[in-house]
């Protein structure tokens, strides 16, 4: 029986991760795709610390988002993580996908957090 889709996705994503690597001046804006939500962090890999966190699984968004898997909502998400991101004082990141495609939700959330005022 053949891999499944998430195990290729998996391998996609340790593959790019060999060489995208978030810094304490540029950290990695990582994305996670679920069926129900999708979430995004800011993460500085030197010291492994976890500076923003945003998803449509977060209390705020219950009331805003209707649905937390959809277009709308990911560029809900995006917003919050450049404000977030910025009120820590990141303006800039390396853009980790996570091994999804740069399409639908993936996209949306990467413009919207490009919006936000962070560059990548």
């Amino acid at each position: 029986m053949g891999a499944s889709k998430n195990d290729a996705r998996k391998k996609r994503h340790r593959r790019v991760r060999k060489k995208v690597s978030g810094t304490t001046e540029k950290p990695r804006l990582n994305v996670f795709r679920s069926l129900k939500h999708i979430y995004v962090q800011v993460i500085d890999d030197n010291t492994g610390v976890t500076l923003a966190a945003a998803s449509t699984a977060d209390k705020e968004f219950k009331s805003a988002v209707k649905i937390g898997s959809n277009i709308e909502a990911a560029k809900t998400v995006g917003t919050a993580i450049a404000k977030k991101a910025i009120g820590k004082g990141v303006t800039k990141v390396i853009f980790d996908r996570g091994g999804y495609i740069y399409h639908g939700r993936v996209k949306a959330l990467a413009e919207a957090a490009r919006e936000g005022g962070l560059k990548f």
